[in-house]
């Protein structure tokens, strides 16, 4: 049976509402699972009026971090898109105006890390169900913009007419534009690809839209961001969150193998691949006993260190047991690359 570190105790947040103002820029978060696009997208000056996602530990997550309970728990897959918008206007009010979509449909069907993957995934038909939820939201609500992220391998070879249908669909009503960014050039001590789409709206008269450039400073490595930190705790079955120092995250696997031993890891493999002080971290998109190793070799990451891999803040906490916490902390969307997406909209769109 598999060790768990039981629920964090949530303070309950004293809201009134989802105390959105009604001048801002709201954004429908699909897909939201722990938060890190939002919380790129909130930084920038968005305010999100709704957030979904099927997974229940997510969305305890997504609730105790951001402000006003607006995260449910919903099978997009099993809602329409009619239901949808009336829950939309259910929690955001009669004619809302809702800017965008941000979102990134499940990968696993397309994801280089699934050796069983293949196109036919019904998994790939969420992001099939994301483009007709965007042309939903473009005749009801006026949206103007999407923000659509997935693996690179969603553009593989075999993949090809999946992509061409998503675009068709995407491109109904807005001018679309890709790029894959890494991470790493985002000030995030990781190396992590991801496609992005954003849809522009073609009656909004922006003909061109540029994703934003690598940052300037100095890219950051894996001892920018870690080095500092205290030892963890190790998972017991007695484990309690209020007993873990320093953050609810930072605890990780007792070390069995008898490489912690040594320090010494075996070349090539999954999983025991080592990270490198002077380096940016390979990609947070951990599989079963596939936690990166830690620099120094004598154990395995902490969640806490992966979060801080991934560009979260300190005060960010993710609830659930060990296999949630590590699923939301591989599937989340680094919050700097997010942010710096957002500003770009926020300049080029609205």
């Amino acid at each position: 049976m598999e060790a768990s570190v039981p629920d964090m105790a949530i303070v309950e947040k004293k809201t009134e509402g989802n105390s959105l103002s009604s001048n801002s820029h709201k954004v429908v978060s699909l897909f939201c699972g722990a938060g890190g696009l939002d919380l790129g997208f909130t930084n920038a000056g968005f305010e999100v009026c709704y957030a979904a996602d099927y997974d229940a530990a997510a969305i305890k997550t997504y609730n105790r971090n951001h402000p006003g309970n607006l995260g449910r728990v919903i099978d997009l897959l099993a809602t329409s898109v009619e239901q949808l918008c009336d829950s939309i206007v259910e929690s955001c009010g009669e004619s809302p105006e809702i800017s965008g979509i941000i979102g990134g449909p499940p990968c696993q069907g397309f994801s280089r890390g699934n050796v069983g993957r293949h196109a036919e995934d019904p998994r790939n038909q969420l992001a099939l169900k994301y483009a007709a939820i965007v042309n939903s939201f473009y005749e009801n609500f006026g949206l103007k913009f999407f923000v659509f992220e997935n693996v690179p391998e969603i553009r593989a070879q075999k993949n090809k007419s999946f992509l061409e249908g998503l675009r068709k669909e995407l491109s109904q009503n807005f001018n679309i534009y890709e790029r894959e960014l890494n991470a790493s050039n985002y000030q995030v001590a990781q190396a992590r690809r991801r496609l992005f789409i954003v849809g522009v709206c073609k009656s909004s008269g922006v003909s061109e839209f540029s994703f934003p450039p690598p940052s300037p400073l100095k890219e950051k490595v894996v001892g920018d961001v870690i080095s500092d930190l205290p030892d963890p705790v190790y998972l017991t079955s007695k484990l309690v969150p209020e007993s873990i120092p320093y953050h609810q995250n930072h605890w990780t696997s007792q070390p069995k193998s008898k490489r912690f031993e040594t320090g010494v890891m075996p070349v090539g493999g999954r999983s025991f691949i080592q990270l490198d002080w002077t380096k940016p971290s390979r990609t947070v998109a951990y599989g079963n006993r596939e936690i990166h190793v830690h620099p120094n070799g004598k154990r395995r990451l902490s969640i806490y260190e992966a979060m801080q891999l991934q560009g979260f803040p300190f005060k960010y906490v993710l609830e659930g047991n060990m296999s949630q916490q590590v699923k939301q902390v591989s599937n989340a969307v680094p919050p700097p690359v997010a942010e710096k997406i957002a500003q770009s909209i926020m300049e080029q769109v609205l």
